[in-house]
């Protein structure tokens, strides 16, 4: 027991570190990269996050397929999904920041960003006490589905051909718009401007 928990720690430092490297070196974290993003000025946090889907779900499909992991699917909440995806859609906007790259911000001194880490902390605990409410009245409960179900194919099958079409997407964006164009003199999404630099401690040379 303790030897597999040891294990699973193991993995998720090493997954950590590897995803903070890369989140780093793709410089999606920055504010104004995020809200270049959101204002369809920019893909590379499109691109990003679609390459981490296509390689998650062939590491999956190879994980399920030799059974070392058992697939866990959630309910389908369609409505849930749609409310809060425009919600989350419209935080992100305005913080410039989304829930996986404001510890990033931080760590790079962006300040604003320590507001934004507590508004998540606080809404994460509002959701928590209001969370048996909104299963009764507005999330409601929907069946477990895995997306291979609605076509019926094997599961490593739907997700190797889901990455399949995800490297051609990919391969058809970065011809119409190279991440180097979108990347910008400044590595912030655009031109350098003071209200980019607000808020933010430069490190001392």
């Amino acid at each position: 027991m303790m030897g597999s928990i040891a294990m699973a720690i193991a993995v998720g430092l090493l997954m950590g570190i590897v995803f903070g490297f890369a989140l780093e070196k793709s410089r999606v974290f920055e504010p104004g990269m995020i809200v270049g993003q959101m204002q369809m000025r920019n893909f590379i946090m499109l691109k990003v996050f679609l390459t981490a889907v296509a390689t998650g779900a062939v590491v999956l499909a190879a994980l399920n397929g030799f059974g070392f992991v058992k697939l866990q699917p959630k309910a389908a909440l369609y409505a849930a999904d749609v409310v809060g995806g425009l919600l989350l859609g419209a935080g992100i906007a305005l913080a410039g920041a989304c829930p996986g790259t404001t510890l990033a911000q931080i760590g790079v001194g962006y300040r604003d960003a320590i507001f934004t880490l507590i508004g998540g902390l606080c809404g994460a605990v509002a959701f928590s006490y209001a969370q048996p409410w909104l299963a009764k009245t507005l999330i409601g409960s929907g069946p477990k589905l895995i997306f291979t179900d609605l076509i019926g194919i094997p599961y490593w099958q739907g997700a190797i051909g889901l990455a399949a079409i995800l490297v051609v997407v990919l391969a058809l964006m970065e011809r119409a718009r190279s991440w180097r164009k979108d990347l910008g003199a400044n590595v912030d999404g655009d031109t350098p401007s003071a209200s980019q630099f607000k808020g933010r401690m430069v490190p001392a040379e």
